[in-house]
């Protein structure tokens, strides 16, 4: 005697055999057009790269300099406290 069900569950395992391999070539259509829109975003990753090391060397410098200043501005007027009380 045959499975009363054996049919149903023929057709439904059709289904989703189906529906996986429709599922699998979208995927792989997806991974394509991604694949494409790293390609094409490459240059803008690196000119993002490009901007962010030029920030941050500017961050550096500009540091770099507000501290050589205050450093110099020390010195000098600590010799005006000495030279200015020197007149004779």
């Amino acid at each position: 005697m045959e499975n009363p069900h054996a049919e149903r569950q023929a057709v439904l395992l059709e289904r989703i055999v189906k529906n996986t391999s429709k599922c699998t070539e979208m995927i792989l259509e997806l991974n394509h057009c991604l694949e494409e829109i790293l390609r094409a975003n490459s240059g803008v990753k690196t000119a993002a790269d490009l901007a962010t090391k030029y920030r941050k060397n500017v961050q550096y410098n500009l540091e770099a300099t507000v501290g050589a200043v205050a450093a110099s501005e020390g010195v000098r007027l600590e010799g005006q406290e000495d030279g200015s009380g020197a007149q004779r």
